[in-house]
């Protein structure tokens, strides 16, 4: 009864602030991508200058005009897609980048800069047409030397070193180990055939084809001299004007963590864009909505959308349209499990056997503990007005591969809670209403967080408090700015205990290992178990994995390993809402994006 109270306390403290932020006007949250917030947005512009004097009819697409949205948090920065980590940069680069296929509403797979492709009968090989006649923003011809370039780039010496993270695309690849290693300087994983013909060349037949193959491509004109190392602080990656893609839009202009603005690519080779520009401003939550209301923004999107507190307010204005549909990725409170050693951070090593355990959290029983004791159905029905979902099981619920009843339902427990710390050895000795540690020590958690999604933000203290009604003493740090506290999380900063995040999943197949395979790069729990690695690797296995029964049961088992062992718990998935002004037309969200043929959208004035 004293934890209700006081959860029912602390949920009216943060009642009071969202009343009073969406009195200001509004707020918004931003989710990473690999997550990272972003915010970014530029002034709209008055396009409302007559051109002729017949006027088009205002339901037929119309040329000219400024689209404005916002973001909570500003990009950290990085517009380069090999290196980019955050959902907020990729609010500039889905404009600005394309890649050899997308997808489509069903998750299908289609052409893009490839018109067609052909896959060999043991899936070792897949051989693309590229489109002719695409051009750089530079004006200079997109080619399949591009193509080898991007994956070689990725595939290379000092590639993680440097900051890279995108390695799951290309390890597959025949020649990479050898490639990666210096071995040789000849990569045999992707051959340029001729201009307009390339082959990716895979070492086993793949079952994630497709998938590995639509990465967005760099140009080979611009990077190729470059020293791997290099391009993350190069001018191409960083300065607007500079950034150079195939896309619709052109990044062109920048005031740093206050407006990002596109301009459109008249010669983008699916033609001429609608828009002139679009621009992104970085605003603040607690005015956003206002901005929304009286026009100075158009639309709210990605990362984190129309905070679910403000649904009834923006559904209740007669120029706003809404969009609704479940987001393509969660929210977690991660544990630390390990840390790597200095020496690793240093040179950017991930050896899982190099790992020290983190003697506050790497215990299962305490983990599960924790689990136990939030209630984050109290959270989806308070915090998220009943806009968004509890999950378990740390795959898109919109996959097949997604099984709820594999997992754990860590239902709110505050007694089974007490009774599994009980039993790890955690019991309060000294009667000062905290648990000590098995060795009679103090016992102190750190719980880190980030700034820029509001709600996260008030999730933050809410978290700590039921943590500490089953005696863990938590220490709730002061959040950092996103892009510094991603940097401290990669780090493995060696105190950390529990940290809060959000990920916005990939959309080309369910494989988890990209987050959760203990030598990836985004393992931010560091979490190292043997069963969970093997259940991955099965699961990719050909033959067996051309089945998507077998690839069903081997999910459903990691899943299950996953809930058990538990590198982190997932609090929620929060609705997507998407909020727009209704003069924005040709809107057509993917499940995964709001950022869909942008090239296709027009204002009416």
């Amino acid at each position: 009864m004293k934890a209700r109270k006081h959860w029912l306390l602390l949920f009216m403290i943060v009642l009071t602030i969202g009343i009073v932020l969406a009195a200001c006007s509004s707020d918004t949250t931003n989710e990473e991508d690999p997550d990272e917030p972003e915010d970014t947005e530029e002034p709209a512009e008055d396009d409302s200058e007559d051109e002729a004097e017949d006027e088009p009819s205002s339901d037929e697409p119309q040329m000219g005009g400024t689209l404005t949205g916002a973001m909570d948090t500003a990009p950290s920065g990085v517009f380069n897609p090999i290196f980019y980590e955050e959902a907020y940069e990729a609010n500039i680069l889905d404009f600005t980048h394309e890649s050899l296929v997308s997808q489509n509403e069903n998750l299908e797979f289609e052409g893009n800069l490839a018109s067609e492709w052909e896959i060999n009968d043991d899936q070792t090989e897949i051989t693309f047409t590229l489109e002719e006649g695409v051009t750089w923003h530079d004006g200079e011809q997109f080619t399949a030397d591009d193509v080898v370039y991007t994956y070689k780039a990725i595939a290379s010496p000092g590639y993680v070193e440097a900051g890279g993270v995108r390695t799951d695309y290309v390890v597959r690849l025949v020649g990479y180990e050898a490639f990666n290693s210096g071995e040789t300087e000849e990569f045999e994983g992707v051959v340029a055939e001729d201009d307009y013909t390339v082959t990716f060349k895979f070492a086993e037949s793949n079952v994630t084809i497709l998938k590995d193959v639509a990465f967005p491509i760099i140009p080979e004109h611009i990077f190729g001299e470059i020293p791997i190392a290099e391009i993350p602080e190069h001018s191409a990656t960083l300065d607007a004007g500079a950034v150079i893609g195939t896309g619709p839009f052109q990044f062109t202009e920048m005031l740093e963590r206050e407006q990002y603005v596109l301009s459109k690519n008249a010669d983008y080779w699916k033609g001429e864009p609608y828009l002139d520009q679009i621009v992104w401003r970085i605003v603040d939550q607690s005015v956003m909505l206002g901005l929304l209301e009286n026009g100075e923004i158009d639309f709210i999107s990605d990362p984190n959308g129309v905070p679910a507190a403000d649904y009834e307010t923006v559904a209740g204005l007669d120029h706003i349209e809404i969009i609704e549909q479940t987001d393509f990725g969660y929210q977690l409170m991660g544990y630390k499990v390990n840390h790597r050693p200095d020496a690793d951070v240093e040179s950017g090593a991930i050896e899982p056997d190099n790992w020290i355990p983190n003697e506050d959290v790497g215990e299962q029983l305490v983990r599960q503990a924790m689990a136990y004791a939030i209630d984050r159905q109290a959270i989806v029905d308070n915090l998220l007005y009943g806009h968004g979902s509890v999950i378990n099981a740390p795959i898109a619920q919109q996959f097949w591969a997604y099984d709820e009843s594999a997992v754990t339902a860590y239902e709110y427990d505050p007694a089974q809670a007490g009774a599994l710390l009980d039993e790890a050895g955690y019991v309060d000795t000294n009667d000062d209403g905290f648990r000590e540690t098995p060795e009679g020590e103090e016992w102190v958690v750190n719980l880190n967080y980030p700034t820029g999604n509001q709600l996260r933000e008030n999730s933050a203290p809410i978290l700590a408090q039921f943590l500490e009604e089953v005696g863990i003493k938590i220490d709730l740090r002061q959040p950092k700015e996103m892009s510094a506290y991603v940097e401290d999380l990669t780090n493995d900063n060696s105190d950390w205990d529990l940290y809060l995040l959000g990920w916005s999943l990939g959309s080309g197949d369910p494989d988890p290992s990209g987050l959760w395979q203990s030598s990836a790069a985004y393992n931010f729990s560091r979490w190292n178990n043997p069963d969970s690695d093997q259940l991955m690797l099965d699961a990719m296995q050909a033959p067996e994995a051309f089945e998507q029964e077998y690839r069903e049961e081997k999910y459903s088992e990691w899943q299950s390993v996953f809930s058990e062992d538990l590198p982190a718990l997932l609090l929620y998935a929060q609705n997507k809402i998407y909020g727009f002004n209704e003069r924005l037309n040709g809107v057509d969200p993917m499940p995964y994006s709001f950022n869909n043929d942008p090239e296709l959208w027009w204002v009416s004035e």
